[in-house]
C-alpha cells in the first residue's frame, strides 16, 4: 500500500528526518511512537503531500504521491490532523459533508442520495447523529474531533492519516473510535496510519509500530517486539516496565515515578495483628505486593490487610465474594487493599512464625484443617466437589523485592513443603486411601515489601526458598496437629 525509501526532511540546515525506508500493507494499522521533536508530525506531513521531501520518495499502490493531483489524492487519503481552533460556523453536518467533495464531479457538484447515505452512516459510526444540526463551535473538544474524523470517513479513503487522533476523547470514546476504525479494516476498507503518545493504546490497536527518535528510526515491528523496556527506556528516558495484558496478548506499559530510599526499619516487624472473634487481621502501613489464590484479592495485587476469617462448617452463599466484601466493609476493613480468605477451623489454632537473617525478614501464618482432605492426583474418583470451608490457609509476608518468577516459584515451594507435611503425619486421602496432598479449598498468600535484598529466584533451594520451605512445613504441622488436637476434645 504505501512505501518510503529513503525519506528525509529538514527545516533548517539540521536534518528533521533522517533517511528513511518502510512500508505498510493493505488493511493495516500502522502506529508512529516517539517523544516530542521525533519527527513524528513531520513524517505524517510529508505523508499527507503537506510539504515536500528533501530527498527519497513515497509511493501509494505503486505510484509517487507526487503524480497525484489534489482531488485524486483526496479520493484515496484522509487526514485527521491534531485538533485547533475553529473559526467557521457550519453545523456539523455540513462539516461532514465537506468529506464528500472530492467524489463530486462537474462545475456544479450536485448532492447524491449516495452522498447523504454515506454521511448518514459516519453520522451513526462515530455517534454524532443527535448533534448533526448543531454548529461545530458549540461543541467540546472531543466532539469536535469526532466531526472532524467523520468528515475523514466521509471521504471513503483507503488511506486514513490520524495525527494523535485520541487528543480531547474520554475513554470511551478513544476505544469506540479505534474499534470502529477496526471493524472497517476488518471490512477491508481501511488502512490506517496513526501517530500515538499513548503506547497502550498503540499497543491494543497497532499491527505495527514505528519507533522515531531524533528523526531517526529506532525499531520497526509488532508492539509485542518492540514495547520492550529497555527499547522504550533509551527512548523516553524515563523508567518503564512492560507486562502482558490481562485478557489479549498484547503488552502493556507502565511507567515509574522516581523512588524515594528503601525504608531501613524493618516493615514485617511493624505489622499489627488484631485478633477477634470472627477473624484474624494482619496489618501494614505499607503496601505488600501480592499473589493470591484468596476469595478476595485474588492473583496480583498491592494489598497492606491481610484477613484470615473464621465461618461456619456449613457456611453456603450463592456470592461469597460479594457477601465477603460486605463482612470486610462492615468490619472496617477497605477490601480494596486487603487478601481475604475463609476457614472454617478454630482461629485460635493459627500457628504465626516470624524469623529475621541475612536473607530477610519473614512472617508465616497458617490455620489448617484436614476434615476434606484429598489427594489431587486421584482427584476424580471424587463423586462430589468437596467444597467447604475447612481449609489450609497460609499467608507468607517477606521482607524482600521479587521478580514475578519468584513470587510463582516460592509459592510452589511452599505448596511443596504443605504437601510434605501432610505427608508427614499421614494425612489420608479417606475416599482414594491414599496421601493427602492438601484440602479441595487451599488458599495461599505470597506476599512482598519490594524493598531491600532482590530475589530474581524462590525455588527451595535459593536463600529464600530454604527459608519459606521450613518456615510453612513447620507451621502446617503444627497447625494441623493442633486442629487434631482440638478434634480428640471434642469427641
Amino acid at each position: 500500500m504505501i512505501n518510503v525509501d529513503q525519506l528525509t526532511f529538514s527545516y533548517t540546515n539540521e536534518q528533521t528526518l533522517k533517511p528513511l525506508t518502510f512500508s505498510v500493507n493493505k488493511g493495516e494499522v500502522f502506529g508512529i511512537l516517539g517523544p516530542n521533536g521525533s519527527g513524528k508530525t513531520t513524517l505524517l506531513k510529508l505523508l499527507a503531500k503537506t510539504i515536500s521531501p528533501n530527498s527519497g520518495s513515497i509511493s501509494i499502490n505503486n505510484r509517487e504521491i507526487a503524480d497525484f493531483s489534489n482531488k485524486e489524492f483526496a479520493q484515496s487519503v484522509a487526514v485527521l490532523p491534531q485538533i485547533t481552533d475553529t473559526a467557521f460556523s457550519y453545523s456539523v453536518k455540513e462539516t461532514i459533508k465537506m468529506g464528500r467533495y472530492a467524489h463530486q464531479s462537474g462545475l456544479f457538484s450536485t448532492w447524491s442520495t449516495k452522498d447523504e447515505e454515506i454521511v448518514q452512516e459516519v453520522l451513526k459510526e462515530t455517534s454524532l447523529e443527535h448533534l448533526q444540526h448543531k454548529g461545530i463551535q458549540q461543541l467540546s473538544g472531543g466532539e469536535q474531533q469526532r466531526v472532524f474524523l467523520a468528515r475523514a470517513l466521509a471521504q471513503q479513503p483507503e488511506l486514513l492519516l490520524l495525527d494523535e487522533p485520541t487528543n480531547h476523547l474520554d475513554v470511551s470514546h478513544q476505544i469506540s473510535l479505534f474499534d470502529g476504525l477496526m471493524r472497517l479494516r476488518r471490512e477491508g476498507q481501511l488502512t490506517v496510519l496513526a501517530i500515538f503518545h499513548d503506547l497502550n493504546l498503540a499497543s491494543l490497536y497497532c499491527d505495527t509500530v514505528l519507533l522515531l527518535h531524533e528523526g531517526r528510526m529506532v525499531a520497526m515491528g509488532t508492539p509485542k517486539k518492540i514495547m520492550q523496556s529497555s527499547i522504550l527506556e533509551e527512548v523516553y528516558q524515563t523508567a518503564i516496565i512492560r507486562h502482558d495484558h490481562p485478557e489479549l496478548a498484547k503488552p502493556m506499559i507502565g511507567l515509574l515515578p522516581a523512588k524515594e530510599k528503601d525504608i531501613s526499619e524493618s516493615i514485617i516487624k511493624d505489622l499489627t495483628i488484631q485478633h477477634t472473634p470472627g477473624h484474624i487481621v494482619v496489618q501494614s502501613d505499607h503496601d505488600f505486593k501480592t499473589l493470591s489464590s484468596a476469595l478476595i484479592g485474588d492473583g496480583f495485587g498491592w494489598s497492606n490487610s491481610f484477613v484470615n476469617r473464621q465461618v461456619d462448617q456449613q457456611y453456603m452463599c450463592s456470592d461469597a465474594k460479594a457477601e465477603m466484601h460486605e463482612y470486610l466493609r462492615s468490619n472496617g476493613i477497605d477490601s480494596c487493599n486487603t487478601v481475604a480468605m475463609m476457614t472454617a477451623v478454630q482461629l485460635e489454632d493459627v500457628v504465626i512464625k516470624q524469623e529475621e537473617n541475612n536473607d530477610g525478614v519473614f512472617f508465616v501464618m497458617v490455620t489448617a484443617g484436614t476434615g476434606n482432605a484429598i489427594d489431587a492426583s486421584k482427584a476424580d474418583q471424587h463423586e462430589i466437589p468437596l467444597l467447604q470451608p475447612g481449609t489450609i490457609n497460609i499467608f507468607i509476608l517477606i521482607e524482600a523485592k521479587l521478580t514475578e518468577a519468584a513470587f510463582v516459584q516460592i509459592l510452589t515451594t511452599a505448596t511443596e513443603a504443605k504437601t510434605k507435611s501432610l505427608a508427614t503425619l499421614n494425612i489420608m486421602d479417606h475416599t482414594t486411601n491414599t496421601i493427602a496432598t492438601g484440602t479441595s479449598t487451599d488458599s495461599i498468600c505470597i506476599a512482598s515489601t519490594q524493598t531491600k535484598c532482590e530475589y530474581e529466584y524462590g525455588g527451595p533451594l535459593t536463600p529464600i526458598g530454604r527459608r519459606i520451605g521450613r518456615l510453612v512445613a513447620d507451621a502446617t504441622k503444627e497447625a494441623i496437629l493442633q486442629y487434631k488436637d482440638r478434634k480428640e476434645l471434642e469427641r
